[in-house]
């Protein structure tokens, strides 16, 4: 008989988190959770987003032992902005046992028409920024530190009980160009010159962290967090960032990132009005340390970022103001970021899951050699009263 337990104090939330550990354990493909950030991420007091979301965690046990996990969201803001009445379920994972994910769901759906919603919709996070979509397409390719792994048979019981598609995203696996020759060819060169002439753009470097952490009297990140505010603003389920979540991504992320592969479009009046980043794959470093910072794991990490970086980079984010948008902008930003990624001697890039309906953000990678190697998809079903 499979019980649900609510998480209730840090013992049962690190065993909600390890028991994703556990159930991929010698999965030469899932990418661990990085504890130390789970842990923040469900911390009510250090994760900006409970401003606008409450959630709960469950654990389903048969014979005292962890079967499966699943956290209950809803976004009051996200369903205020999309006239919404959605219960998300996410961090979901779960034996091959359909009395086990049955329980699960029928949790969240409990829980959810308790606070009256209509509709369950996941696997989604609190907000864009945590991992989202069940993968559907590409169980033998090695995951990202920022998307869900999932076994193949995850599909089958969310399909057996009911669910249908929402929406489905794409990845891509891009090689790098191996010449700037190559790169030019792909017309990134010539139409980022033509974008940069006609709208009076320029591209702006910064040197470390603290540079823009201080540009414009502190207020510069703000900006460029905001291009991701208003790009991604008619996006399926996207909810703005607030100012704490701004500065929470600023200060737990920028210290990280290499700024060679940071790139900032600004117009004539120095006004950042696009960006891109993308980070070396830390999947191999994460798989490596099980997870956890301590008492080894930082090791395998800081020898990924600063002394043996990945064959590949992933993309994280690239943004453009909507008012921007088809005058050629993106082309600046890789006409930027291709020849550091050259010289970095990466191998080939990880796209960040797109909606397969955004044309725009699916033709950006029309001039490179690239395949769609993963596929991933949000479930929606009604909640019966």
């Amino acid at each position: 008989m499979v019980t649900i337990k609510k998480v209730d104090g840090r013992k049962d939330l690190r065993a909600f988190i390890r028991f994703n550990y556990k159930l991929y354990k010698g999965n030469a493909y899932a990418v661990p959770d990085f504890l130390e950030d789970l842990l923040d991420t469900f911390d009510r007091k250090k994760n900006a987003a409970f401003e606008f979301c409450e959630a709960e965690l469950f654990l389903a046990k048969r014979d005292g032992e962890i079967v499966g996990r699943v956290a209950a969201i809803i976004n009051h803001k996200a369903n205020k902005k999309w006239q919404s009445k959605n219960v998300r379920f996410g961090w979901i994972d779960f034996v091959d046992d359909t009395e086990v994910s049955e329980a699960l769901i029928h949790t969240v759906e409990k829980w959810g028409r308790e606070r009256g919603m209509n509709k369950i919709v996941g696997p989604l996070g609190f907000t864009d920024m945590d991992p989202e979509g069940m993968l559907i397409e590409g169980f033998d390719q090695l995951g990202t530190m920022s998307t869900i792994y999932n076994y193949p048979y995850y599909r089958q019981h969310v399909e057996r009980l009911g669910f249908e598609k929402e929406v489905d995203w794409q990845e891509r696996k891009i090689m790098v160009p191996t010449t700037q020759a190559q790169a030019d060819a792909g017309t990134y060169t010539r139409v980022a010159m033509l974008s940069a002439q006609r709208y009076h753009l320029h591209v702006r470097k910064f040197k470390n962290a603290r540079e823009i952490l201080d540009a414009d009297g502190g207020q510069y990140v703000q900006k460029v967090f905001n291009i991701v505010n208003r790009a991604y603003a008619n996006l399926y389920g996207y909810s703005e960032m607030n100012q704490r979540q701004i500065d929470q991504y600023a200060h737990t992320y920028l210290h990280f990132l290499d700024m060679r592969l940071l790139c900032v479009v600004e117009n004539e009046e120095n006004e950042p009005i696009a960006m891109g980043v993308g980070m070396g794959s830390l999947s191999v470093a994460l798989q490596k340390a099980k997870g956890k910072l301590f008492p080894f794991g930082w090791w395998h990490l800081a020898k990924a970022i600063y002394f043996k970086p990945a064959p590949a980079i992933d993309l994280l984010l690239i943004g453009v103001l909507p008012e921007y948008q088809n005058k050629g902008v993106n082309a600046l930003l890789f006409a930027d970021l291709i020849p550091a990624i050259q010289k970095m001697g990466f191998v080939w890039a990880e796209s960040h899951p797109q909606l397969e309906e955004n044309e725009k953000s699916q033709q950006q990678w029309s001039h490179l050699d690239c395949v769609i190697h993963k596929r991933r998809r949000c479930w929606q079903k009604a909640i019966e009263n």
